[in-house]
C-alpha cells in the first residue's frame, strides 16, 4: 500500500545511498537509466548527449580550451563517466519515486552471491533503502537461535531505523519498541501506510501496546496473547500534510500558533472551510481507493495520530479530531467521506483548544505533523444498526474512590454499550458505568432510582441504512433479541435492579436498564483487564488509560472476552507532594465550603477571587444565548484574571454539551483558575458521576487544575450561602461588557469581603475530604512547585520486555 506521492529522493540523497554500495554503483545505475529510458523520462540519444555537452563544460571550468585535443581519451572517458554517473542521479531523482530506487538496489543485491552466513553488515542501515532493512531484518530473524544471537546487534539496528523512519524519534518508546516489535511488524506498518512519513503517535501508542500484551514475559504473567487484538489499520503518513499544504496553498496558516488567542478563534471557521476545499495527490486518492476496496462496506473511523499524540509527556486527549464514515454509500461517496474526514483532522491541528494546549506546555515551536489512523469499526450488525457490544475507556490507576475499600492500584473503568464516544466525552444528561476493579460490584449508587437515574440512556452508533452515525434512546435500539442483552442489561423492580437470567422470560423491555452487572461479575472479564492494565503500566513505568471495545463470545459454563485495543497513552498523574490534613477548629464563620468523596491529595493558597455561577438562578434562565454567553464570559475573566489566583464554582457538569446540566466551557475557556468546583445535587440516591476519566478531566490534570464535587443536598457537604449572597459583585469592574449577566455570574474579591484574608483550599484525599476557609497571610504567597502536575516517571521499561 507504500504510494510515494512524487519523488521524494534528491540528487544527493542518491549519490548518498549509492555510496554504500562502491562496487555496485555503476551496476545500479545502469538499472537507473534503464528505467528513465522506458518510462520515456528522457532518450537515451538525449542522454547521452547531454552528457558530451556537460563534459565539455567541464572541460572548460577547468581550464581545458581545446577540449578534444588537449585532454588524452582515458580521462575524456572518465570524465565523462563520472557526469553520466551524476546526471543518471539527478534524473533519477528529479523524476521517478524512491521506491523505485530501492526495488532496483534490491533487484541488484539479490542478483549478488548468498552472505547471508556473514554476521556483519555490508551496508549502512540509516543510509540504505528500507527495502533492504526488511529483507536484512528478516534474513536475521529467521536464524537459528545460535546464530542469531551473532548478529542481534545489527537486527537491533536495523529496528531502531526502521522504527524512527516510519514511527517514532522518541527516545522512551524506541527503547521499548524495538524489543517488542518484530521485523514482521514493522513491514505490516509499512505496507499499510498510504504516503510517505510517520504514523504519529496515537497508532503507535497502539501498535505498542498490542505487541506488550502479546508477550507472555514469564509463567506468572497472565497469558493475553489470544485476548487482545487492534483493528486492522491503514495510515496516511505525516509527509501527505505538508503535500496536501501545498498543492492548496495553505501554507499562510501555518504560523497561526504565534498569533493571539483571540486571533486563533476568529480564523478558525476561514481555516475549516479553506481545508474542505483542498485536493489530494493523486497517490493517496490510489492508495485510499485500494483501502476502501479491500473494507468494502464495513463502517471506518477516520482518527488524528499527530506526532505529539500520546506522547510520553503529553497525552493531547481530545484535541484533534476524529470521524465516523458509515461507509454504506457508492463508492465515490465512501470516498468523499473519508477525504472530508481527513481534511476536517487537518484543520484541528490548528484549532484554537489544540494549540492553546500545545501552547501551555511550551510545544508551539515544535513541528506538529499530522498522520491519519483509519480503521473498521469493531461491532455486529443489529438489525439496521452497527456498535460494538461494549466499549469503553480503561485507567491502571483509579483516583475516582467513592468507597473506602477501594484499592486505587488496581484501576477503573467505563463503560459503554454502543460506540464509546460516550465513555470519553461529557455528554447530555448520560453515564457510563464507572467500575472500580478492585471491587466491580461496588458502585456509587444505593438505590434503584439511583441506579436507573445515573444509568447510560442513550446509545451512539451507525444506521447502516440512513448511512449515517447517530444517537439514539437505548429503550428504540435494545430489543428483546439482542443477542447480548443479559450481559449488559438488568430489570428494575419497584424497589430493587435484578440480572436478566433468561431473555425468555421479558414480558417488558422498557424496565431495563444497562447496568453490565453480569459482564462485571464474571472474574475471566475483571481479570482480563486488571491484568492487561497493570502489565502496560509496569512497562511504561507509568499510570495509563486505554480506549477500547470487547467483543464477548458465549461459550459454556462462561463466555469468553476478546479487548480489541484502541489506544493507549501515558496517564498523567499529579506528583505526590505533602500529606494534607484537615486542621481542627477552623471557625466556622471562615469556612466557604466543605465536600467529601472523590478528593485528590494537595492545596490551593492564596486565592484573592472566586467566580460564581448559582445553581439556583441558572436553572431559571430560558434562553440558549443567555446560557452560551456564561461561557464566553468566563473566558474573558480567564484572561482577564491570568495573573491573579482565582476559582470557579458552579452548576456540573462543567464543560458538557447539554447546557441543561452546566456551563459550557472548554480548557481554552478555564485554563488559568487554580479550581473547578462542580456543584451537584446528591441526595440519597447516591454520587453523580462529574468529570473523571473524560478528556476534560485530563485537560483539568494535565493543566495542574484540581476538579472537586460539592454535594448540596448531603449532611456531609456544607456550603456557606451567606458568604456568597451578601459579597459585593466585581463582575462589572473586571468585565464590564458582561454587566447584563451580572444576576447569574458573581466574582468575589475575597481581599474587599475579608480584608487581610485570602481563600485556601485543603484536600485530603486518603480521607477524601476537603475544606475551603479564609485565612490570613501575606500576599502573594510562596511560589508554588514548578509544575503541580507532570508524568509519573516519563520513561519505559525494557527489561518487562525483554
Amino acid at each position: 500500500m507504500q504510494q510515494p506521492l512524487r519523488s521524494t529522493t534528491s540528487t544527493i540523497d542518491i549519490y548518498i545511498k549509492l555510496a554504500q554500495y562502491p562496487i555496485l554503483a555503476d551496476q545500479i545505475r545502469e538499472r537507473m537509466r534503464q528505467e528513465l529510458f522506458q518510462r520515456g523520462v528522457v532518450s537515451e540519444e538525449e542522454f547521452e548527449k547531454e552528457v558530451e555537452e556537460m563534459a565539455v563544460e567541464s572541460q572548460r571550468r577547468e581550464g581545458i580550451h581545446d577540449p578534444y585535443r588537449s585532454e588524452p581519451a582515458a580521462v575524456w572517458h572518465k570524465r565523462k563517466a563520472r557526469i553520466r554517473a551524476f546526471h543518471t542521479d539527478f534524473y533519477f531523482g528529479y523524476n521517478l519515486h524512491d521506491n523505485l530506487f530501492e526495488e532496483i538496489v534490491a533487484e541488484v543485491l539479490e542478483e549478488q552471491p548468498d552472505t547471508t552466513e556473514a554476521p556483519d553488515l555490508a551496508f549502512n542501515p540509516e543510509l540504505a533503502p528500507w527495502s533492504l532493512l526488511f529483507r536484512q531484518g528478516i534474513m536475521y530473524e529467521e536464524l537459528p537461535p545460535a546464530e542469531r544471537q551473532q548478529v542481534s546487534h545489527h537486527l537491533e539496528e536495523i529496528k531502531v531505523v526502521l522504527i524512527k523512519g516510519m514511527i517514532s524519534d522518541q527516545l522512551p518508546f524506541i527503547g521499548v519498541a524495538k524489543k517488542v516489535f518484530t521485523i514482521q511488524d514493522l513491514q505490516e506498518i509499512y505496507e499499510r501506510r498510504i504516503g510517505g512519513g510517520k504514523i504519529g503517535g496515537k497508532a503507535a501508542g497502539m501498535y505498542l501496546a498490542w505487541k506488550i500484551l502479546e508477550r507472555c514475559r514469564d509463567e506468572h504473567d497472565a497469558d493475553l496473547s489470544q485476548k487482545v487484538t487492534i483493528p486492522d489499520s491503514y495510515f496516511v503518513g505525516t509527509d501527505v500534510l505538508y503535500e496536501f499544504h501545498r498543492l492548496n496553498n495553505l501554507e499562510q496558516f501555518m504560523n497561526q500558533k504565534y498569533r493571539l488567542l483571540e486571533e486563533i478563534r476568529a480564523d478558525y471557521d476561514r481555516i475549516c472551510a479553506a481545508h474542505l476545499r483542498g485536493k489530494f495527490p493523486p497517490e493517496v486518492l490510489e492508495g485510499l481507493d485500494q483501502m476502501l476496496a479491500e473494507f468494502g462496506n464495513t463502517p471506518l473511523i477516520v482518527r488524528s495520530s499527530s506526532l505529539l499524540e500520546d506522547n510520553f509527556g503529553y497525552a493531547f486527549a481530545g484535541k484533534y479530531q476524529s470521524h465516523f464514515c458509515p461507509n454504506q454509500g457508492t463508492p465515490a461517496e465512501n470516498r468523499e467521506c473519508v477525504l472530508n474526514a481527513i481534511r476536517r483532522i487537518y484543520a484541528s491541528a490548528l484549532h484554537p483548544d489544540a494549540l492553546l494546549y500545545r501552547r501551555r506546555h511550551n510545544l508551539l515551536d515544535y513541528d506538529e505533523r499530522m498522520a491519519i489512523l483509519i480503521q473498521p469499526v469493531i461491532g455486529h450488525r443489529h438489525g439496521r444498526y452497527f456498535f460494538p457490544t461494549v466499549a469503553g475507556v480503561g485507567y491502571s490507576k483509579n483516583p475516582f474512590r467513592w468507597n473506602a475499600k477501594i484499592r486505587r492500584e488496581d484501576g477503573f473503568l467505563r463503560l459503554v454499550w454502543g460506540v464509546g464516544t460516550r465513555a470519553v466525552d461529557r455528554v447530555s444528561d448520560d453515564y457510563p458505568r464507572m467500575i472500580a476493579l478492585s471491587h466491580p460490584t461496588l458502585r456509587p449508587e444505593t438505590s434503584a432510582r439511583a441506579i436507573s437515574q445515573y444509568s447510560q440512556h442513550y446509545v451512539d452508533l451507525i444506521d447502516l441504512e440512513a448511512n449515517e452515525w447517530t444517537t439514539l434512546p437505548v429503550r428504540d435500539v435494545l430489543a428483546q433479541d439482542y443477542p447480548y442483552l443479559r450481559y449488559i442489561a438488568s430489570e428494575r423492580r419497584e424497589d430493587y435492579v435484578q440480572r436478566v437470567l433468561s431473555t425468555a422470560s421479558l414480558d417488558d423491555t422498557s424496565n431495563l436498564i444497562l447496568t453490565f452487572d453480569t459482564l462485571v461479575q464474571d472474574n475471566k472479564f475483571i481479570n482480563m483487564m486488571r491484568h492487561a492494565l497493570a502489565r502496560l503500566e509496569r512497562v511504561y513505568q507509568t499510570p495509563v488509560d486505554i480506549e477500547f471495545t470487547v467483543e464477548i463470545t458465549p461459550d459454556y459454563p462462561q463466555p469468553d472476552y476478546c479487548l480489541n485495543l484502541l489506544q493507549c497513552r501515558p496517564l498523567t498523574e499529579r506528583i505526590a507532594g505533602e500529606t494534607v490534613s484537615i486542621p481542627e477548629g477552623i471557625p466556622e464563620a471562615d469556612v466557604v465550603f466543605r465536600t467529601y468523596e472523590l478528593i485528590p491529595d494537595g492545596r490551593v493558597e492564596g486565592i484573592r477571587y472566586l467566580i460564581f455561577v448559582d445553581p439556583l438562578t441558572y436553572r431559571q434562565i430560558r434562553e440558549t444565548t443567555t446560557r452560551l454567553e456564561l461561557g464566553r464570559a468566563i473566558g474573558r475573566l480567564n484572561k482577564r484574571l491570568e495573573n491573579e489566583r482565582f476559582v470557579l464554582i458552579g452548576p456540573g457538569r462543567w464543560g458538557s454539551a447539554n447546557l441543561d446540566l452546566g456551563v459550557r466551557v472548554t480548557y481554552a475557556d478555564i485554563f488559568n483558575t487554580q479550581a473547578l468546583i462542580e456543584m451537584s445535587v446528591a441526595g440519597i440516591d447516591g454520587i453523580p458521576e462529574l468529570s473523571y476519566g473524560t478528556h476534560f478531566f485530563q485537560d483539568l490534570i494535565e493543566g495542574g487544575i484540581y476538579s472537586l464535587p460539592l454535594h448540596l443536598e448531603s449532611p456531609d457537604s456544607h456550603f456557606n450561602w451567606d458568604f456568597f449572597e451578601k459579597s459585593q459583585n466585581v463582575l462589572d469592574g473586571l468585565s464590564p461588557q458582561d454587566a447584563t449577566l451580572h444576576e447569574h455570574l458573581k466574582v468575589i474579591d475575597v481581599e474587599k469581603e475579608a480584608p487581610g484574608k485570602r481563600l485556601l483550599i485543603l484536600m485530603d484525599g486518603r480521607n477524601d475530604k476537603a475544606v475551603a476557609y479564609l485565612e490570613e497571610g501575606k500576599w502573594p504567597p510562596p511560589a508554588p512547585p514548578e509544575s503541580p502536575s507532570i508524568l509519573q516517571g516519563n520513561t519505559l521499561a525494557p527489561d518487562e520486555v525483554a
